[in-house]
């Protein structure tokens, strides 16, 4: 039994291990995956000395608490959240040591929704198809934690010094999410007066949203085609339009294909924001060219 690996003591409400996807497979059914917010993901693993393609684990709303066999560097970053190494406050979005033994707890998100954390050597799991996401909506790699998973570690080779960050801090969870989308491919199939809607309404964001789309609430939109669509390829940030009308916009687990029209598509940069808009958070969508 190695002792490169850390125990999950609690696992939260959804906690997966997530990196930066595995791109180049929708030909094949594959959604591409990942972390939701791939900015933190990026920042917390140059915290704790990881390349940038380390594997971590996301959190959902409620953390987790992990225990680690051997005394490991830890950064929580995404959204903030009180951290506690056997009961003592511990620093977030910074490198934290965690002896041997000790239980690292990840606490509720203060604000947004997603907590990413990085442990030195990187989540080691076996990789499928050149990633180590697990992806909710095909099953592909690991199942999402539970307590007393055993989660192995990768050599903490320690590529860049801790706590050097060569980039801004994270903006943190926005309190009105703007979107900016280009119209098309099948744009076509709205009314003009639901185009206009897209870019002028208020949105919410729905409670029922999750890794394979941010679902909205809010005015509906009107088609000017009444026929259905024969499947055609789904993109990262695709704006469905289902038959109630309200947009769903795709994020990281979406499926590769589909079958109602998609009205814009949602430039990938704000996808990270996205991920951790509460559910309640306004929306806006902005036209781009």
């Amino acid at each position: 039994m190695t002792d490169r690996a850390v125990v999950v003591v609690r696992a939260g409400a959804l906690t997966t291990v997530q990196d930066l996807g595995r791109s180049g497979y929708a030909h094949l059914g594959v959604p591409r995956s990942g972390a939701l917010d791939p900015a933190a993901v990026r920042l917390v693993n140059r915290l704790v000395g990881n390349p940038e393609t380390a594997a971590v684990l996301e959190t959902t709303v409620d953390g987790c608490a992990l225990r680690p066999r051997r005394t490991v560097t830890v950064a929580v970053g995404g959204a903030p959240c009180p951290v506690r190494v056997d009961g003592h406050p511990a620093a977030w979005g910074t490198a934290v040591r965690v002896p041997a033994g000790s239980v690292l707890e990840i606490g509720a998100a203060t604000r947004g929704l997603r907590a990413y954390v990085a442990i030195g050597g990187g989540v080691d799991v076996a990789p499928v198809l050149g990633s180590r996401s697990t992806d909710l909506l095909s099953g592909l790699g690991p199942p999402p934690a539970a307590e007393e998973t055993v989660l192995p570690l990768g050599p903490d080779t320690a590529t860049a010094v801790r706590g050097s960050v060569d980039a801004p801090p994270w903006p943190g969870p926005p309190d009105e999410l703007v979107l900016r989308v280009r119209f098309g491919p099948r744009d076509d199939w709205f009314t003009a007066a639901a185009l206009r809607t897209l870019v002028t309404r208020a949105y919410r964001v729905s409670s029922a949203s999750n890794r394979i789309g941010l679902r909205l609430e809010g005015p509906a939109l009107e088609r000017a085609l009444r026929g259905e669509l024969a499947s055609e390829g789904m993109v990262l940030g695709a704006v469905q339009v289902p038959p109630d009308g309200r947009p769903v916009v795709f994020l990281a687990d979406h499926p590769t294909t589909g079958g109602y029209p998609v009205v814009g598509v949602v430039r990938e940069a704000d996808l990270g924001a996205a991920a951790q808009a509460v559910p309640g958070t306004p929306v806006r969508f902005t036209p781009v060219r």
